[in-house]
């Protein structure tokens, strides 16, 4: 009686999991800044060690390569056309804000200081078969820097929200965002607070506009956000609030998947994401990939993080000045349990075991353990 009661519950245990299984869906998102920013502007150098157009064709190029689902650009300016060329094919795309051009412009060069771009430099793309339900345009209401502290009120920088249906039917929301950025010097030196000030500004903004939009959908937050935890209040001002709200629950892909799930400590005035100069895969960065799940939704789950500071060159330079991240997710069918699906003719297996450890033959479908040499596999097979 006692072994059947085992196989019936292992029977129901083998069903319920199956159905999950094949509920679940992956999709892979990365956030890149381009480094669009022209070389120059009439005789004023801006960016001269910048890629440039045929370095913005090697970044289309790379993209197309990995394949990610959906990627998210930021300071996409002066090279739009060499950077989509490569991903037309494959793609979709967002609307293009223009360059920061002034040939046929009307500037007043006497009053620069009221000049401004109406440009985003942000650019979504998303793999043929992802369907964009809408999407809109924000700009930050609060910026710092004219002339200085990387100019950000020369550009009409902001956000972008999208509503995408995934391949398997499954609806997500994508904020994709470039934030303040600050003087490296003033940085290191802890001088930067009014950066530091403009960027907590629009944290704020940011988690108003979420929780404004909240429904059942999760929500994926990503881009240059020149943030670090151990310098902005990233912890306290967004993620704590949205949290004490009860409606939803932040995550960060790096903090989860390459941090032990621990937050660093916010000291003032210091960047810990370098060691020696090297930009470390295990350490923070400016780019990320945050993500939030409304306690009454279907829920998303990070279950692989990438920084690419190897294939992301060429002739042993980077492509440009950030790195890539990409994440892995899955949504539905509950988190994720270290147990892969795969199909029974895919399998190459040696030996077989029962719920009591006990070597079978001719497993044809159901949970097992695959022992193949020295390593061991939990799977389900369909």
């Amino acid at each position: 009686m006692k072994i059947r009661q085992w196989t019936m519950a292992a029977i129901w245990l083998t069903s319920l999991m199956v159905a999950h299984a094949q509920e679940a869906e992956t999709f892979s998102i990365a956030t890149l800044n381009v480094d669009g920013l022209p070389q120059k502007i009439l005789v004023a150098k801006v960016n001269p060690d910048g890629p440039g157009g045929g370095g913005s064709v090697r970044i289309g190029r790379y993209l197309q390569k990995r394949g990610y689902d959906m990627v998210f650009m930021q300071e996409d300016f002066n090279y739009h056309e060499e950077l989509t060329v490569p991903l037309e094919d494959d793609y979709q795309m967002d609307s293009w804000t223009g360059d920061l051009g002034v040939d046929g412009r009307q500037i007043d060069f006497l009053h620069l200081q009221n000049h401004r771009f109406e440009c985003d430099g942000l650019m979504g793309a998303w793999k043929n078969g992802i369907t964009l339900t809408s999407t809109s345009r924000t700009p930050w209401a609060a910026n710092f820097g004219k002339f200085s502290h990387a100019l950000d009120e020369m550009v009409t920088k902001g956000f972008r929200r999208y509503e995408l249906t995934l391949t398997g039917g499954q609806r997500i929301v994508v904020y994709n965002m470039h934030m303040d950025a600050g003087d490296t010097a003033d940085e290191r030196e802890g001088k930067d607070s009014l950066d530091r000030n403009a960027r907590l500004k629009q944290w704020n903004q940011l988690r108003d506009d979420i929780l404004t939009h909240l429904d059942t959908c999760s929500v994926i937050v990503v881009g240059d956000l020149n943030s670090y935890y151990c310098r902005d209040q990233i912890k306290s001002n967004f993620i704590d609030e949205i949290d004490a709200t009860g409606r939803a629950k932040v995550y960060d892909a790096w903090v989860e998947l390459q941090n032990n799930g621990k937050y660093p400590d916010p000291i003032d005035g210091i960047v810990c994401c370098e060691t020696d100069g090297n930009i470390l895969e295990s350490g923070e960065v400016l780019d990320k990939v945050l993500y939030i799940n409304p306690t009454n939704g279907t829920g998303i789950h990070a279950v692989s993080y990438k920084l690419d500071t190897t294939d992301y060159q060429h002739d042993g330079k980077m492509l440009g000045d950030h790195y890539p991240v990409s994440v892995t997710f899955q949504i539905g069918g509950g988190k994720p349990t270290g147990i892969e699906t795969v199909k029974n003719e895919e399998l190459r297996v040696k030996n077989y075991y029962d719920l009591q450890g006990r070597r079978v033959d001719g497993h044809a479908r159901g949970i097992v353990i695959e022992r193949n040499g020295e390593q061991t596999h939990k799977r389900i097979i369909k």
